[in-house]
């Protein structure tokens, strides 16, 4: 099993903290009995910072799942920073048992990066995708544009975003991760039609959302 690099420090303290108390175990009844408890929160600690590997779709086109999780809403809204406009905005809540890297929807250039402070309510609160600590990073496609946006939830307090302006991503390579509970979302054009529906459970970099028009009409497009 893969774990995400940001997950190191909490792990080693973890495991450090779990082999001194089992050594304990042997001369204390004492921490005998803590010896449970710190190896189960030990357990919890390597199994949040898990980063399997995720077979990516290969078809032409395809918009996959940034983040692991349920999808709690699919509306239109105004997305002033980088649509300028109208577009669609599905968004995904991680609990805290869901992998919590986050992947690129489709291949393309980032153009937009902004990272903007706030609060910590719950993740799957509507306006969370307004008030809560966020960061944005916006892609252009052969086909056009889309955002994703890693936002903190009410236990989250770390958002890391990996890519920089000028990169090029490709279809599921990792993006960022965000630290215990939160909420991923993400803005596409109206006029890209959704594979995906409120209540769904997403896999990211695996589970299809939406399709680009070009890959429907003449078999182009990332």
């Amino acid at each position: 099993m893969r774990f995400a690099r940001e997950g190191r420090p909490f792990m080693l303290i973890a495991a450090a903290v779990t082999a001194a108390t089992l050594a304990m175990a042997v001369r204390s009844p004492v921490a005998a009995w803590a010896a449970v408890p710190v190896t189960a929160l030990a357990f919890l600690v390597f199994y949040f910072f898990r980063d399997p590997e995720r077979q990516i779709p290969e078809e032409y086109g395809l918009v996959v799942a940034p983040g692991d999780g349920k999808v709690i809403e699919i509306t239109e809204v105004e997305e002033p920073s980088f649509f300028e406009g109208p577009c669609r905005r599905i968004s995904i809540f991680l609990s805290i048992f869901d992998v919590h890297v986050q992947r690129a929807p489709a291949s393309g250039s980032v153009v937009h990066r902004a990272y903007n402070p706030g609060g910590f309510t719950v993740a799957w609160h509507p306006k969370a995708s307004q008030d809560n600590e966020q960061s944005s990073l916006g892609v252009v496609t052969d086909s056009g544009r889309f955002l994703v946006r890693q936002i903190a939830g009410l236990i989250a307090r770390r958002i890391i975003t990996y890519p920089e302006e000028g990169q090029t991503l490709e279809r599921g390579e990792r993006i960022g991760l965000i630290r215990f509970g939160s909420r991923v979302d993400l803005f596409i054009p109206l006029e890209w039609p959704l594979e995906c529906a409120v209540g769904d459970r997403a896999v990211g970099g695996t589970t299809v959302m939406a399709r680009q028009p070009a890959a429907t009409t003449d078999g182009g497009g990332p």
